[in-house]
């Protein structure tokens, strides 16, 4: 053989074939530019084993199975120009040579000096082309046949398992920063004011959302522990979150086999606090970060707080002391380890467990509370001997959502309105709730004041009668030593009606006015004819009576009840009888503008519409409220002292007093001596006059009857010593709200003062101070109060006085004595008056009751000579009043 014809050895065909290149080719020359030096042959040969080849290695090893030569291996024209290359060249870019190939290409001769190499080739040293004697690299995995095809290696179930981790802890990782803790959704910060009577017992609670916080403080142990017995027994141990039963309840609810809780009391707070009660994996994921971050940002007490205020416990009530009030009818701190296990027990299904609105699920219920009284022995909170002897405890009667109803809207108004104008709390501070507003008013007496206006007045109504659709009530009453409001009545029913009739002001009080004018003339030290003004000084009754000013007529003259004239007659007897033109003069001898801060002083508010200084202001035009009203008649019984009233006693937020606007203390708005003597004759309303009604609370009373214009209301207002009130019945079109007459309302004529107003006081009066002891009026009169004036020159003219005329209410006839006049003409000697409350001021047979009058009067109105003194209110008693704190007004009309 030579080496112009070399022969490929046996066995060669797959080494030829991937170090070959086509014919005349040259070898790739290496990096510094000359042909790559060659592999030995065992180098060559390793290089086609070896495993991990790329691109075209598959096909490298399908050859290993097609291309092995026989013993005639193929000739050199086996390796073409597309022969793959190995690995080897794949990775250097040098195509490997085969053994033959490096020596003919080099011209080494074998051993033998003949240049064949076939018979040295480490492929076949035996020469016959045999592969079983190839060298081995690293063996091939086989491959995979079959159904193994379809399963996942180790390698890719441990890169799964490691990319599933991943994924958790970057998810984990990213919602934890993504995810803030929010703002309070509105409604787990919404909550009521409450507003409670004097005693603390609750009047009302406002707004939408039943609730009321508390401290953890506040919540006694034993409910504490009920709760966490009931909802996560290791509450204080455990981390923030169960993931746990989140997966549990998760998977629940996306195979459809409902929706399934799985929260911590720190999950459920956060729920309830933050989130919303809508179970979705979006919330749950939020809930999830946010229990985490709260966990770590605040204590489990603030957490478990936060949780009691914000649960729902069934009737509405949002919280556990709202609970504790719905249920029970008390608040938190009073509940019983038996009772707070059950309204833990409510926390699961407040609906379904509550057993009085459920009765057939009481089983249920009864289980559920076992379960928690139960828990909490295993804990440890409750000793074996108490869970034995412990027993269900039954809740109260579901209460109708009537929150507002009755007289709890009245009230909660009027409370209101107290706050922001005397309080210093504003409307929008009240509107953020949580406030606790502890008030003056007496439940007692509130009750009381409720039954006494629907015996006399509701009670009498008839749906079939037409007037009966109009009739209205307002009522309130003052403790006149503190200014406090104990009671007050607004309307049959706040959802029905809401204006309250104790605090609107636009009616006329009627001649509940008329009493302020004989103070202000004797506060004022005001004289006629020269004589001081005192309750025995004689005043012309005829009706229609011009009254006369300082320069003659004032063109007004007013009619008197049923256009009755009453000829001479004194101050006290005009008020017994609501004389109107005696007080019209009256207000014109003291002065209107004196008479109308004398109201204001007494506590009639200054802007009360219609106050007006002319000599009508005596006859009660002023529209001021029953409360009004009532503030001054409290100060007449307080001796002249005069302060705001009060109906809130303080205000709590959170535990924590709110500061309220300081309240003036009470002072000397007008003189005792003018305040107890107005009361000396107010005395006599009572005792004989218009108000005889009144004496049916059997005790010591003062008080005046009074009518609006056209009848469209009818006033009482009285007081004893330590308790005044007033009573005011109105009529008002309940579709349009006009004013109407009172006229056959309640089956009666008409309705006065003296009537249903005065019996309902009378009523009211004797339940309020029922078991109290009586007090007495302590009095210090002026001087020439107790006995008849001096003549006056003022003369009346003869009228038909000497008889009175019929009344159209029994109640508006004095009875103790008839009026019977000394003849026209025949002057008095002034004689003595019985004592305030007895008489008519100074009747008798040798004096005459009215105190006589001037012969030779003007018919005209017999204007005296001392007339300007009592115009301009010269005298002693000017300085005697003292600064405005409000007031009210009297009222138009006969009485």
């Amino acid at each position: 053989m030579t080496d112009d014809a070399p022969q490929q050895p046996p066995g060669e065909g797959r080494a030829g074939r991937e170090g070959s290149h086509e014919d005349g080719a040259e070898q790739p020359a290496g990096p510094s530019g000359h042909k790559a030096e060659q592999p030995d042959e065992a180098d060559a040969a390793g290089a086609a084993d070896e495993p991990g080849k790329t691109g075209n290695a598959e096909a490298a090893d399908e050859a290993d199975a097609t291309d092995v030569a026989g013993p005639e291996g193929p000739g050199p024209e086996a390796a073409g120009p597309e022969a793959p290359r190995s690995d080897a060249a794949g990775a250097t870019g040098v195509a490997p040579l085969s053994a033959s190939a490096v020596n003919r290409d080099s011209g080494i001769a074998d051993s033998n000096g003949n240049g064949d190499s076939s018979a040295d080739s480490p492929n076949s040293p035996s020469g016959n082309g045999s592969s079983s004697d190839k060298p081995k690299g690293r063996q091939k995995r086989p491959k995979r046949t079959g159904w193994r095809r379809a399963l996942p290696t180790w390698r890719m179930v441990l890169g799964g398992v490691l990319l599933l981790a991943l994924l958790l802890v970057g998810g984990f990782i990213a919602g934890y920063k993504m995810v803030d803790i929010p703002a309070a959704n509105a409604a787990a910060e919404a909550e009521s004011n409450v507003y409670l009577y004097e005693d603390g017992s609750v009047i009302a609670r406002d707004g939408e959302i039943n609730r009321e916080k508390v401290r953890l403080s506040q919540v006694p142990a034993h409910v504490r522990h009920a709760v966490l017995a009931a909802e996560d027994r290791d509450y204080y141990s455990e981390s923030a979150v169960d993931v746990k039963a989140m997966l549990r309840a998760g998977w629940k609810t996306l195979t459809g086999k409902g929706k399934q809780g799985g929260s911590t009391i720190t999950q459920q707070y956060v729920k309830n606090y933050y989130l919303g009660q809508e179970q979705t994996l979006a919330r749950k994921s939020k809930e999830f970060f946010i229990a985490i971050k709260l966990d770590r940002e605040e204590s489990k007490d603030d957490i478990l707080e936060g949780y009691l205020n914000t649960s729902y416990f069934g009737r509405n009530a949002y919280g556990i002391q709202a609970a504790s009030q719905a249920y029970y009818g008390k608040d938190v701190g009073k509940l019983t380890t038996a009772e707070g296990a059950y309204l833990a027990s409510l926390l699961s299904s407040p609906s379904a467990n509550d057993v009085v609105a459920n009765p057939g699920n009481k089983p249920e219920a009864v289980s559920r509370w076992n379960y928690v009284v139960d828990g909490m022995v295993k804990k440890g909170w409750l000793k074996e001997r108490e869970r034995t002897a412990m027993t269900f405890p039954q809740p109260g009667k579901v209460k109708p959502a009537t929150a507002l109803s009755g007289q709890r809207g009245y009230l909660v108004q009027a409370i209101r309105d107290y706050l922001t104008q005397y309080g210093g709390i504003d409307e929008k501070t009240l509107a953020t709730g949580g406030h606790r507003i502890t008030t003056t008013l007496d439940k007692k007496k509130q009750n009381a004041l409720v039954k006494a206006v629907d015996d006399n007045v509701m009670s009498k109504t008839d749906e079939d009668r037409k007037a009966d659709r109009n009739v209205r009530v307002g009522g309130a009453s003052i403790d006149p030593r503190t200014g406090a409001v104990v009671a007050m009545y607004g309307g049959k029913d706040y959802t029905q009606q809401y204006v309250n009739n104790a605090t609107r002001r636009d009616y006329q009080v009627g001649s509940t006015f008329k009493p302020f004018v004989l103070t202000s003339a004797i506060d004022n030290g005001s004289s006629r004819g020269g004589h001081r003004i005192t309750p025995n000084t004689v005043y012309d009754g005829t009706n229609k009576r011009m009254v006369q000013g300082p320069g003659g007529p004032t063109g007004y003259s007013p009619e008197n009840e049923d256009n009755r004239s009453y000829g001479p007659i004194t101050i006290r007897t005009a008020t017994d009888k609501s004389v109107n033109a005696v007080y019209a003069q009256l207000a014109q001898d003291v002065g209107p503008g004196k008479v109308k801060q004398t109201a204001i002083d007494l506590g009639i508010p200054k802007n009360t519409p219609d106050l007006t200084a002319s000599p009508s202001i005596a006859l009660g035009p002023a529209t001021a409220s029953v409360l009004d009203m009532t503030q001054a008649y409290a100060t007449l019984a307080n001796h002249g002292k005069h302060g705001t009233y009060k109906l809130v006693e303080k205000v709590t937020k959170n535990d924590e007093n709110v500061p309220l606007a300081a309240r003036a203390g009470a002072k000397q708005t007008v003189s005792r001596q003018s305040a107890d003597t107005t009361t000396s004759v107010l005395r006599s309303v009572v005792d004989g006059g218009t108000g005889t009604a009144a004496r049916a609370a059997g005790r010591p009373a003062a008080g005046k009857t009074g009518t609006a214009e056209e009848d469209k209301a009818a006033w009482f207002a009285g007081y004893t010593p330590d308790l005044a009130t007033v009573i005011a019945v109105m009529g008002q079109d309940p579709d349009t709200g006009v004013q109407k007459p009172l006229y056959n309302a309640l089956g009666l004529p008409r309705i006065n003062g003296g009537g249903a107003p005065a019996e309902t006081w009378a009523q009211y009066t004797e339940a309020a101070l029922r078991g109290t002891a009586v007090q007495n009026f302590h009095l210090d009169l002026e001087p020439g109060a107790d006995e008849s004036s001096a003549p006056t020159d003022e003369a009346s003219t003869p009228g038909d006085t000497d008889t009175p005329p019929a009344s159209r209410n029994p109640s508006d006839t004095p009875s103790r004595d008839p009026d019977s006049s000394t003849p026209p003409g025949t002057p008095t000697t002034g004689g003595t008056t019985t004592p305030p409350g007895d008489a008519d001021g100074g009747t008798g047979t040798d004096g005459g009751d009215d105190g006589g009058a001037d012969t030779g009067g003007d018919t005209d109105g017999g204007t005296s000579t001392g007339g300007d003194d009592g115009n301009n209110g010269n005298g002693n008693g000017g300085g005697d009043g003292g600064g405005s704190e409000g007031g009210f007004t009297g009222g138009a009309g006969p009485f």
